[in-house]
């Protein structure tokens, strides 16, 4: 299976858990080659994911969540497919194509329980499968999620309990039919709505995982208003009829 897995963990000043995270992530999908995409960190974040065998690709200033991750997606994509010309054409190449897992930097050692999300792509089962936290973990007054579960469902017609987990498992296909990612921490909501719009199956599984989550301190409350600009202009660039994508 490692073979087929290539993994993306989107990383921003994530030093004190970038490599407790890497490491449960060796332990699941040993020899899996995994990109790290660093938003900008001012600490030690590449240096250790680096030393830790990842390959980073990374931003000298802050480009939003979105944006680093759908540059080291395309590059972990070019690393899968080479030149599709030399696989008999794009889509078959891309029908052979590895199934890419997506994560963020701060799961620690739980970033070794999301095997799950990979076995139900690789077995058919869905073409997008996205990990609900079965404990929630900090988090504020739920407004920012509530946004997005209404937005996706308003878009897409898909319901959701878990529309901005970053911990998601796709196919190539699905990864090239989404790409470029929406800005921000908008790229979990817009992916979503992009991919059922592209006639993709997507699928939530419930896992046991841990993440550095934000409480309600005033740091908090800030970072969560951020994600609502974010989710709010993801809905308005898809406000298109069911079926059609927007930019």
């Amino acid at each position: 299976m490692t073979a087929d897995t290539l993994i993306i963990v989107a990383a921003y000043n994530e030093a004190q858990r970038i490599g407790e995270t890497l490491d449960g992530l060796a332990g699941a999908f040993p020899g899996a080659p995994v990109w790290v995409a660093d938003d900008g960190s001012t600490d030690r974040t590449p240096q250790i994911a680096r030393a830790a065998g990842a390959r980073v690709v990374r931003s000298e200033r802050v480009i939003g969540k979105g944006g680093a991750v759908t540059d080291a997606a395309r590059d972990a994509m070019r690393h899968a497919l080479g030149d599709p010309r030399e696989a008999g054409g794009q889509d078959r190449a891309i029908g052979d194509g590895p199934v890419f897992l997506l994560c963020d930097g701060d799961l620690g050692s739980s970033a070794g329980r999301l095997l799950p999300l990979v076995a139900a792509v690789r077995s058919g089962e869905t073409d997008l499968a996205v990990a609900a936290f079965a404990r929630r973990v900090g988090g504020g007054l739920g407004v920012a999620v509530g946004f997005a579960r209404w937005a996706i469902r308003r878009r897409c017609g898909l319901r959701t309990t878990a529309p901005i987990s970053g911990q998601r498992a796709l196919t190539t296909r699905v990864l090239r039919d989404v790409l470029p990612f929406a800005p921000d921490f908008g790229m979990e909501v817009g992916m979503t709505i992009d991919a059922v719009r592209a006639g993709h199956r997507v699928s939530e599984i419930e896992l046991d995982l841990e993440h550095r989550a934000t409480g309600r301190t005033p740091a908090g409350f800030i970072h969560r208003a951020r994600q609502l600009l974010d989710f709010l202009r993801v809905y308005g660039a898809r406000g298109a009829a069911l079926g059609s994508r927007s930019r």
